[in-house]
């Protein structure tokens, strides 16, 4: 399913001199509508690249006064994967937050997802990586931590891997089902590459989809009518309703990093930036002994999840990352003193 759109977003190399103005994405109230008002009310980023969405959780006035920033991580900056935005995520930052309510959290949709604009402009990784700095400098945030899950994993490490400056911004990196090193053996490259976007369109959704169609689960109104997040259903309605987000899926999958890319994961892991993967046991995407072999060795496998481990296993996930976050900054005041 892909909607009526016939927006094909250019590949690395072939695109056009000639300015094209970015799609935009749906309303906020054509969301809510949908789903609820279960994340904070959006703020919006204009951009050369079109008005990108995000959303933050505040520190509670109560926390302010009775937790320092020595044993809580000040700014958290979430990305989220391919397909599902920022709502897809609202489950961990939600019980994270319980935990850090002293915490500054912003959840960002990333290019083409949820409430943000799709450029057509070859979805590079450094597109996303330029997002991250434009967000960081509205924020007058100096630094951050940084959780990724799935495609936002594999950002993350591209982003602290791209340049010094950018891996000074970042305080730590928590990389849940990180894409990036995702080299699956059954590829079919000559359906992935096809110049025939329609093939290429069909294969990709497909393998995204874990070999089949998309089926949205038949309950899934009563689900979110109780507060669930029915990923299946966030995909159908951007597909749908954000005219640039099936280009931006298959765009992000061929050229944003989300394939086999070792040299980026070795790099980042050198700049020294702490950091930690979480994943399901029965992942696909990624594996602990891929993530040993390029230097993460801080790696929790979480048993009874797949790829949906970010959702499907919410506290076992949220202790692994509270446990590393107190970890840094137990390890900081040992230096201090």
């Amino acid at each position: 399913m892909s909607g009526s759109q016939e927006i094909i977003i250019p590949r690395p190399g072939t695109e056009s001199n000639t300015p094209t103005s970015p799609i935009p994405g749906p309303s906020e109230e054509h969301f809510t509508s949908t789903f609820g008002n279960l994340l904070p009310p959006a703020q919006y980023l204009k951009t050369s690249n079109g008005q990108i969405a995000y959303y933050t959780f505040s520190p509670t006035s109560s926390a302010k006064t009775t937790t320092t920033t020595t044993t809580s991580p000040s700014r958290v900056l979430f990305l989220h994967g391919v397909q599902t935005p920022s709502l897809g995520l609202l489950p961990l930052a939600t019980s994270l937050h319980t935990s850090f309510p002293s915490a500054e959290f912003v959840l960002l949709d990333l290019y083409g997802h949820g409430l943000s604009a799709t450029p057509l402009l070859p979805h590079t990784p450094s597109l996303f990586h330029d997002l991250i700095d434009k967000l960081l400098n509205h924020l007058n945030w100096p630094s951050c931590h940084l959780l990724g899950y799935s495609f936002g994993g594999a950002t993350s490490m591209g982003y602290i891997s791209s340049s010094p400056y950018r891996a000074a911004r970042v305080s730590s990196i928590s990389l849940v089902a990180p894409a990036g090193l995702w080299n699956p053996s059954f590829l079919d490259t000559s359906k992935f590459e096809s110049a025939d976007y329609n093939v290429a369109e069909s294969y990709i959704l497909e393998l995204l989809e874990g070999g089949g169609p998309l089926i949205v689960p038949s309950d899934s109104a009563s689900r979110i009518a109780n507060g669930e997040i029915v990923a299946e259903k966030i995909r159908e309605w951007q597909m749908v309703n954000h005219k640039g987000h099936t280009a931006s899926v298959i765009a992000i999958v061929r050229d944003a990093g989300v394939l086999a890319r070792p040299e980026v994961y070795e790099k980042a892991v050198a700049t020294g930036v702490p950091i930690i993967a979480v994943l399901g046991e029965t992942d696909d995407v990624v594996y602990e002994k891929d993530l040993n072999e390029v230097g993460v060795g801080n790696v929790y496998v979480v048993e009874g999840a797949g790829h949906a481990v970010v959702r499907e296993k919410v506290p076992e996930v949220a202790a692994h990352i509270e446990r590393f976050w107190k970890g840094i900054f137990a390890a900081e005041e040992m230096i201090d003193t």
